[in-house]
């Protein structure tokens, strides 16, 4: 899509971190905003702080894992501006800990917002973009959906699946010979709130929590959050480039080139049939 201003942006996860930096981006390029987001008061802040730069945007509490949620999301959205545009399926949750260890609470969860906000939000808005043959998905992944690292399972699998979806849903439009195009965003270090996506947990999948964490883990957890935000890579940043993927079409996006080898290992391995080496690194919600 050559030309933004005046088309409408539909952000979920979009009242903090990239999400809002998707915002504030698109704002700039003159696009008009629908905002959804699990987290009332971050919502309000956002929509308050855009509305007061001018932007022309609506905010609505969406939780993604919920159909229904999501579907009166897009009625909102089509009452208040009617066609979408750009369509940026962001929100998204970390979970951590052995998949041995991880219960079945843990697993709904992440893979209700990850994965299953995809597919709902491919639900309520690709029709419509189909049916004017204009427009652009973009799916927030992660260097995650092209590596195993351990203690992570659950999300490991959904950023999986969403680079599949992405890259599936690409190949069939291409195929069908339709003009709406699709980003598949592959974030590394990010300076976002998703460290502490704990705090938006519903109560019901929350049994994971039974056991206080002990002193040190959580010791631990606060460090990696604060070396996030010291040495992690801005959301503006990534943001410039999501804008500029959309205008130019571009499919593949990664926001650094931190973890080419180790996807590149990865890939080896693949192709050579060698048992999958124990990667190490920074992932470690």
């Amino acid at each position: 899509m050559q030309e933004l201003n005046g088309r409408v942006a539909v952000i979920t996860g979009g009242a903090s971190g990239m999400g809002r930096a998707f915002a504030d981006r698109f704002a700039a390029a003159g696009m008009r905003l629908a905002i959804g987001d699990i987290e009332q008061g971050a919502l309000d802040r956002a929509v308050a702080e855009l509305t007061g730069a001018g932007a022309d945007v609506i905010g609505v509490r969406c939780d993604v894992a919920d159909h229904d949620s999501f579907t009166a999301f897009g009625d909102e959205v089509a009452a208040a501006f009617g066609q979408v545009h750009v369509v940026c399926l962001n929100a998204g949750v970390a979970g951590s800990g052995a998949i041995a260890d991880s219960s079945l609470a843990n697993w709904k969860w992440v893979l209700g917002v990850n994965l299953w906000g995809i597919v709902h939000g491919l639900d309520v808005f690709l029709p419509g973009l189909l049916a004017n043959d204009e427009g652009h998905v973009v799916v927030t992944a992660s260097v995650a959906g092209h590596t195993s690292y351990a203690n992570i399972g659950a999300y490991n699998a959904s950023k999986h699946a969403a680079v599949t979806i992405a890259e599936t849903l690409h190949n069939e439009l291409r195929a069908g010979g339709s003009a709406v195009a699709v980003t598949c965003l592959c974030p590394g270090l990010v300076s976002t709130n998703i460290l502490t996506s704990e705090r938006n947990r519903p109560e019901e999948f929350s049994e994971i929590l039974a056991e206080a964490p002990a002193d040190d883990d959580l010791a631990q957890h606060e460090a990696m959050v604060e070396w996030f935000a010291a040495n992690a890579k801005p959301a503006s940043e990534v943001a410039d480039l999501v804008h500029d993927a959309v205008v130019d079409q571009t499919f593949w996006l990664f926001t650094d080139d931190e973890f080419a080898d180790a996807i590149g290992q990865r890939h080896d391995e693949i192709r050579t049939r060698r048992n999958p080496v124990l990667e190490r690194g920074i992932i470690d919600f």
